[in-house]
């Protein structure tokens, strides 16, 4: 059984997803960041972790910038990867991951864990079933503001973070819209950079549309939201499911509540005959997505979830957006 991982970049994510498998009974054999020194198997040259043929996967949390480069030199030395989000700066550099996971039998995952939230998960459950009928529109909001060394981090550069609040934390809103609608079509957007002024978008307001399917969905992704804001709503025929709040370890997006109503009147009155509301405390994400990871290593599969043509989706969505910035 494969049981020796690695992870490249050992910062805030990376020890949540070290944490997170260590709880699950893998084994970590080595580190590397180079600026973090807290424990007593870091290597000092990423190239020995990538070349060490006793590691089995590796879980890349690394800038933006090194993001697709660490996947393919991993996925070419014969690696399982989980790699953290964005998968790459854009389109182009993720083809190119595609291209050399194409010729591997092995295991590549992107860390979208807004999916692996059991609220989500539920959502997707009855939006599936057909219950409520046919998917007809979502609005989402996410929101949050800078921390103080945002601006001396390679966040703040475009060249090494591939754009702003979108491919930052908006991404997470557009996959759980792929997720739920498949797919879109038309893309708008209304990029601004009108509070922070720097070379990379600070709000931006977006509208997609599958006219094939008939559904529209609407995105505001901020950095100048003062109080941090998750807020997901999906109408459809015969109810709909509003999510406020997400549970995270920071706390800073309050509780996460799923309210869901059905039995729609007649238009155009409609009355909804009563809400489930339904409180999520705990943040089980981290543990539902490894261990897909670890189900899709061992039975030689893409994971259900979270795998290259999720990643490649969205990734062409935020491609299309960002066309509209100049």
């Amino acid at each position: 059984m494969m049981n020796n991982f690695s992870c490249i970049g050992y910062g805030k994510m990376g020890k949540i997803r070290a944490d997170t498998a260590k709880e699950l009974g893998l084994n970590f054999i080595s580190f590397y960041d180079p600026q973090v020194d807290n424990n007593d198997k870091k290597v000092h040259i990423v190239e020995d972790i990538i070349n060490d043929e006793s590691v089995d996967g590796i879980f890349i949390s690394t800038p933006n910038f090194l993001n697709a480069e660490m996947v393919i030199e991993c996925l070419k030395k014969g690696k399982n990867v989980f790699c953290e989000k964005p998968p790459a700066l854009n389109l182009s550099e993720l083809e190119q991951v595609k291209a050399i996971h194409s010729e591997t039998n092995l295991t590549l995952m992107y860390g979208f864990n807004h999916r692996y939230h059991d609220s989500i998960i539920h959502m997707k459950s009855l939006i599936d079933s057909g219950d409520y009928g046919k998917l007809l529109w979502m609005r989402g909001r996410y929101g949050k503001s800078t921390e103080e060394d945002f601006f001396d981090s390679w966040r703040a550069n475009k060249k090494l973070s591939g754009g702003g609040i979108v491919i930052d934390q908006g991404i997470h809103m557009l996959d759980l819209f792929l997720l739920f609608a498949g797919e879109f079509s038309s893309v708008h957007a209304a990029l601004s950079n009108n509070y922070w002024g720097l070379d990379i978008e600070d709000n931006a307001f977006i509208t997609l549309e599958n006219k094939d399917k008939g559904i529209s969905a609407s995105l505001h992704s901020t950095m100048t939201q003062w109080r941090h804001l998750f807020s997901l709503e999906v109408f459809l025929e015969r109810g709909y499911m509003v999510l406020n709040g997400l549970k995270t370890s920071s706390g800073a997006y309050g509780d996460e509540i799923l309210t869901i109503a059905k039995n729609r009147s007649d238009p155009p009155a409609a009355s909804w005959a009563e809400d489930i509301i339904t409180t999520y405390p705990v943040d089980n994400s981290w543990k539902n997505e490894i261990e897909e990871f670890l189900l899709a290593i061992k039975e030689e599969r893409d994971p259900k979830m979270g795998n290259i043509n999720d990643a490649i989706n969205v990734m062409s969505l935020i491609d299309d957006i960002y066309s509209f910035k100049d």
